[in-house]
């Protein structure tokens, strides 16, 4: 039950969003939203996330293997995409967003209610793995479809978040102290930038249509987020040196559903946002109905954290 409750915040400020959007219609310009949110509120949560805690051990061998699970699932949709999708942007959406995980908004908050607040360095570094492959791989897949290789590339290295996160980088390795006062700021903003990304995903939701959902898209991209990743993963973490606490906040992870921020990328580059929407809806649903099962996953096959 407490597990359940951790996450109704989320599900709150998405119905937020939805009514807005239902009650003003045109007078809500989502775009304008998703710009805000990715090019100036997501940075301040790539930062604040970076300089939270410490980077030790514990840190580089999480994100190390949430990529060995990730990079081996992707291979695979690299090989099989053209055999599943002839549409060009169904293909790229397939790729870009399949992997993409909500590890923040969810994965954080979730973390907390199920191995205790100690859990926050762990949820957060992963989470900053995330989006380096949100900022590296997805805005590729997404930028290549509409621009030139080159042009694609460009529009990656302009991203404010990737300075900033090395930014953050070495102000945490260097340990220069940053002052009380200015770390509220810095959490403020990426609390800010968790919630508006949430009601950016109701405005989005509002405009679904259970009729003009892409099934194929949207089961595929599920089967792969909730099936195929936590079984790699799952494999992957056996073969390391984790500890059991540490090994079960990775496995979750990358259990939990996609990314709203699947939604802001597919909108910036006009990419089927509405498809993407759909995607996300359906794979919250079922990461809602699995939870259970997968609690009881991590127990048998990780242990008790």
């Amino acid at each position: 039950m407490e597990t359940l409750i951790s996450v109704l915040p989320v599900y709150f400020f998405i119905l937020i969003g939805l009514i807005t959007k239902k009650a003003f219609k045109e007078k809500i310009d989502e775009k304008s939203y998703v710009i805000l949110s990715f090019y100036f509120l997501q940075p301040i949560l790539v930062f604040w996330g970076l300089t939270k805690s410490p980077i030790d051990y514990g840190f580089i061998m999480s994100p190390f293997i949430f990529y060995c699970a990730i990079f081996s699932v992707l291979t695979l949709l690299l090989l099989f995409s053209n055999a599943i999708f002839k549409n060009s942007k169904d293909k790229t959406i397939f790729l870009a967003v399949s992997l993409v995980g909500n590890t923040g908004n969810i994965g954080v908050p979730l973390g907390i209610a199920l191995f205790g607040e100690q859990s926050v360095p762990y949820t957060s570094i992963i989470n900053i793995a995330n989006m380096f492959f949100i900022y590296l791989f997805s805005v590729y897949f997404f930028a290549k479809d509409s621009f030139s290789v080159k042009k694609s590339i460009s529009s990656i290295i302009k991203l404010p978040g990737l300075w900033v996160a090395f930014f953050a980088i070495l102000i945490n390795y260097f340990q220069i102290p940053i002052h009380n006062d200015i770390s509220r700021v810095l959490q403020m903003g990426a609390y800010a930038a968790m919630v508006l990304q949430l009601i950016v995903f109701g405005v989005y939701l509002s405009e679904v249509k259970l009729k003009t959902i892409n099934w194929k898209l949207s089961l595929h991209i599920s089967f792969i987020k909730h099936i195929l990743l936590p079984v790699v993963g799952i494999i992957i973490v056996l073969q390391s040196d984790l500890s059991v606490y540490v090994a079960s906040i990775l496995v979750m992870q990358l259990m939990v559903p996609l990314a709203v921020n699947n939604v802001n990328l597919a909108a910036l580059y006009n990419c089927k946002p509405y498809d993407v929407t759909a995607s996300v809806l359906i794979s919250t649903i079922l990461f809602s109905g699995l939870l259970y099962f997968y609690l009881y996953i991590i127990k048998y096959f990780i242990g008790d954290a």
